[in-house]
Order: C-alpha cells, then sequence, then structure tokens
C-alpha cells in the first residue's frame, strides 16, 4: 500500500516538478487559434487561465516556506532574500494580484463575452493587460526579496511598478466596459456589475493610496503623514479585499454556480441588492483596522458599525448563492467541482461573519496582532477566493480547450483535489484561531501584583504547535493544487492529441 501510495506521488506530484515538459504546457498550443470561439476571443482567457494555476502554486509554495519558518526558523538559512519579512510581502501579492488577479482576468473576460453576446472591445488591449499583467508580477517577485518596498500593506511595490499596474488596470477597464457598452444582449447580467465596480473601485483605491514622492527609482515616500497616511492604507488595504478578492470573485461566483448547477441564480433581485448595499458599505469599513490607534475615536467607531451592517449583503449574497442549488443538492454526490463552488460560499458566509465580529471594538482588543486575524484572512483567503477560483478554473479551462465545460482529465483527480484543499484549510484556520485566542489570552493576563503573567517568549512557545498544524495544513492545499496542475496539464495534452486526429 505504501509503495502505490509513493508511486502515485511520485507520478503526480513530484515528476512534474523535474520534468519541463510536464510542468509547462507548450506554449504554442495556449498561444494558438485551435480551439478559438468563430467570435470570442478565448486566447487571452486561455493565458489568464494557465497562469491562474501557474501562480497558485508559486504563491502558495512560498506561503508553505515562510509558515514552515515560523515553526522552524533556521529554514530561512540566515539569507536576507529568504528571511521571512521580505518572503511574506511576495507571498501575499502572488496568491491575491498573481493568483487571484489571472483568475479575475481569466473570468471576467470570459464572462462578459458570452453574456454581453460580443467578442471584446479590443484584442490589443486584452493582449497588453495579459503581458502587462504579468510583468508586474515577475516584477515583484524580483524587487520584494531584495527588499525593495514601500511597506504599505499590500502595496508594497515601489513607483515605477505602480505607474506600470495603473496603465494596465486603466486599459483592462477600458476593454471591460467598453464590450459592455458594445454588448448584443440589452441586459446587463449581475456578475458584470460586480466586475465593473470591482474594477473601478480597485483604480481609484491603487492611484489614491500610492500617490509618491519619488526619490530613486527604487525609493520614494508617500504623500500622506501619520494618521492620515495609515487611514488611507487602510481604506485601500481592507477594501483590497473588499473588492478585488470579494466584489470580483462574486462576479466568478454569480455565472459559475448557476451554470455549474443548471439552475438560474435563486433572486435576480436580491443579487441586485447585494450588488448596491456591499459597494456603498465597504469602503467605510477599513478604520476597523486602526482600534486603540491615534485615529479619531468617531472614525474608529464608523469603521465598526459600517463593518457590521456589512453582515446584511454579504450573507445576503451567500444565501443567494446557496439556495441557487435548490432542487440540485444531490449533483453535489457527483460533482466536486461544484462542491468547491459550494463550500467556497459556506466560507465567504463564515468569514464575512467572523470579520464585523472582529471589528467590535471589545473583540479586537483580544484578536488584534495575533494569530487569529491570520487565521481569518486565510478562511477568507484560501476557503472562499482559492476554493471558488479552482471550482471556476475546473468549469472554464475544457471549454478553453474545445471541451464540455468540466470535462476534464480525471474527475477523481479533482475529488482528491477537493478533499485536499478543504481539510487542508480545517487545519490551518483551526489552528490559528485556537493560537490567536490563546495569544490574545496569554498577553492580557496578570498577576495580582498588576505584572504580566507570561513573557512574550512564552506565548511563542506556546504557539509552536499550532505553527506545525498550520504548515501541514497549507502542504496538503499546495498538493491539491499540483495534482490540480497535473490534472491540467493531461486535459490541455488530450485536447491537442484531439485535434491532431481530427486534423488528421
Amino acid at each position: 500500500m505504501i509503495l502505490r501510495l509513493q508511486n502515485c506521488v511520485r507520478q503526480i506530484i513530484i515528476a512534474p516538478l523535474f520534468n519541463p515538459s510536464i510542468l509547462a504546457v507548450k506554449w504554442n498550443l495556449i498561444m494558438s487559434t485551435a480551439f478559438d470561439h468563430p467570435v470570442y476571443n478565448y486566447k487571452v482567457v486561455r493565458q489568464f487561465a494557465i497562469m491562474t494555476v501557474v501562480w497558485g502554486i508559486v504563491g502558495m509554495s512560498v506561503g508553505v516556506l515562510i509558515a514552515a519558518q515560523l515553526a522552524w526558523p533556521a529554514l530561512n538559512f540566515d539569507t536576507p532574500w529568504l528571511s521571512f519579512g521580505r518572503l511574506r510581502p511576495l507571498h501575499t501579492n502572488a496568491v491575491i494580484f498573481a493568483f487571484g488577479g489571472s483568475a479575475l482576468f481569466a473570468t471576467s473576460y470570459y464572462i462578459v463575452q458570452r453574456t454581453c453576446q460580443t467578442p471584446l472591445f479590443s484584442d490589443t488591449l486584452a493582449s497588453f493587460t495579459f503581458w502587462g499583467w504579468n510583468l508586474v508580477i515577475v516584477l515583484a517577485a524580483i524587487t520584494l526579496p531584495m527588499g525593495l518596498t514601500s511597506t504599505k500593506e499590500y502595496a508594497e511595490l515601489e513607483w515605477p511598478i505602480d505607474i506600470l499596474i495603473a496603465v494596465v488596470w486603466v486599459a483592462y477597464c477600458v476593454n471591460f466596459i467598453g464590450t459592455i457598452m458594445k454588448r448584443k444582449e440589452p441586459h446587463i447580467y449581475v456578475a458584470n456589475w460586480f466586475f465593473a465596480g470591482f474594477m473601478i473601485m480597485i483604480a481609484i483605491l491603487h492611484i489614491g493610496n500610492n500617490l509618491a514622492i519619488p526619490v530613486t527609482l527604487t525609493k520614494s515616500y508617500s504623500v500622506y503623514a501619520g494618521t492620515v497616511d495609515a487611514m488611507v492604507q487602510w481604506w485601500y488595504g481592507h477594501n483590497a479585499v473588499g473588492f478585488f478578492l470579494t466584489a470580483g470573485f462574486l462576479g466568478i461566483m454569480y455565472y459559475f454556480v448557476p451554470k455549474q448547477a443548471e439552475r438560474p441564480v435563486y433572486s435576480y433581485r436580491l443579487s441586485i441588492v447585494h450588488f448596491w448595499a456591499l459597494i456603498s458599505l465597504y469602503v467605510w469599513a477599513g478604520a476597523h483596522h486602526l482600534h486603540y490607534s491615534a485615529l479619531p475615536d468617531w472614525a474608529q467607531t464608523a469603521g465598526m458599525v459600517m463593518s457590521l451592517v456589512l453582515l446584511a449583503p454579504s450573507w445576503g449574497g451567500m444565501i443567494n448563492g446557496m439556495m441557487t442549488l435548490s432542487g440540485a443538492w444531490h449533483k453535489l454526490r457527483n460533482d466536486p467541482i461544484l462542491r468547491f463552488l459550494v463550500v467556497s460560499l459556506s466560507f465567504y458566509g463564515m468569514s464575512t461573519f467572523e470579520g464585523p465580529m472582529m471589528s467590535i471594538k471589545t473583540v479586537n482588543a483580544l484578536s488584534h496582532n495575533t494569530d487569529w486575524t491570520i487565521g481569518h484572512v486565510h478562511s477568507g483567503a484560501l476557503g472562499w477566493v482559492a476554493m471558488v477560483t479552482i471550482g471556476s478554473m475546473y468549469h472554464l479551462i475544457p471549454v478553453m480547450f474545445g471541451r464540455k465545460s468540466g470535462d476534464m482529465y480525471s474527475v477523481k483527480l479533482i475529488n482528491t483535489h477537493f478533499w485536499l484543499a478543504t481539510i487542508g484549510t480545517v487545519l490551518y484556520i483551526a489552528a490559528l484561531w485556537v493560537n490567536g485566542i490563546m495569544q490574545g489570552l496569554m498577553w492580557r493576563a496578570v498577576n495580582a501584583d498588576g505584572t504580566l503573567t507570561y513573557s512574550f517568549i512564552e506565548s511563542v512557545e506556546a504557539s509552536h504547535p499550532g505553527y506545525v498544524v498550520r504548515t501541514i495544513g497549507g502542504a496538503l492545499f499546495l498538493i491539491g493544487m499540483l495534482i490540480m496542475a497535473y490534472n491540467v496539464y493531461r486535459t490541455v495534452s488530450d485536447s491537442k492529441k484531439a485535434v491532431a486526429t481530427a486534423q488528421a
């Protein structure tokens, strides 16, 4: 049995790592027009879809490494470029903007063409966004390990890269909105509302937060100072979560859940209410990151209140997605792709409940600066964002290569991936929940004479088992992504053979 398991791991995971022909899908196949739709631009969708898988593996590999470093610090190998402080922003940028961003580009370009029944506004802009976005990612992968950073959370890249991001993003907005404007379908499907909202708001947030005075090619200083800088940063930082990782991925959910379930959206009216409530409230929530700081108390309270009110539209969207499965719950028995999408909704509901609760000042007094916050972030990042992305890619990629939706090489491998991802996520967030609450309680504990009961190092020692479990959870999720890469490779290869046979 052990030998069989070893052989399976060798074939599915290890072999692709050391065989370039397996690791890299032949680029000419992705770039070719063999699988193009007669009207729509599928080439850019194929490109972004494949890079979603590639960047997902890269970003999560870095994440597993830095998680392991917290458990075993010697894994930084006394090398500055491999230190936690430099790799952590690389991990967050790779997972959010490389993995998540590529997924958003792929799905939005696919959905807007299908729902508007028209090709993209500009194929040139589409190609520019692909190469420009990947150039940004490569530059981030070079500069961040070098220690070149603005030090702003989720906005660490220096000013020349920030300018490139702004140019690429504006091109993306123009291409997407231009496609909607030339649509042949009179109705604008709700997913496109969410995509357009997230695009416009991210442009505003990025440009507003990254206004800086350049000093050298690799160094700049924010135009804001002190508390204002902190407020602007978390106006951006939390809304990178709110719009990039929530609104954008809700657009994915509103298209792929009904498609995979073969049911219409439960309540279209609720989806529109969900959209307007979400975008109206989310922009105000960033101040909850600055509780007990120099920020005026009224601003802290406003951030808390808006965060609590956000629970209503968030759960409205979650319920809408879940209820879309009415009459189709039996499909979960045999459809692992639908399982990915439904579990993502469950984690979306859980993390959007947890976030408002953690924004309450009394709760935040316990949770702030602990691993509980990291657990909360990853319940959203792994449970919601990654799960819905993976489900959408399994639906989308076969279509891009001339197959039926969801017709991957192996359904068994998808099922294996699902369980690895789910178990990995649960282990990850549970370990950090336990660690975080324990840390908060240990830091607050005082003796009768008012002195601290525990030193900080004692809380670090107590956290070690949780860090080990967190690393195991992350490793399981990464193994699932490697299995996905193999499944995608075989799907694409089989599609290529089918085309070659048909042409012969």
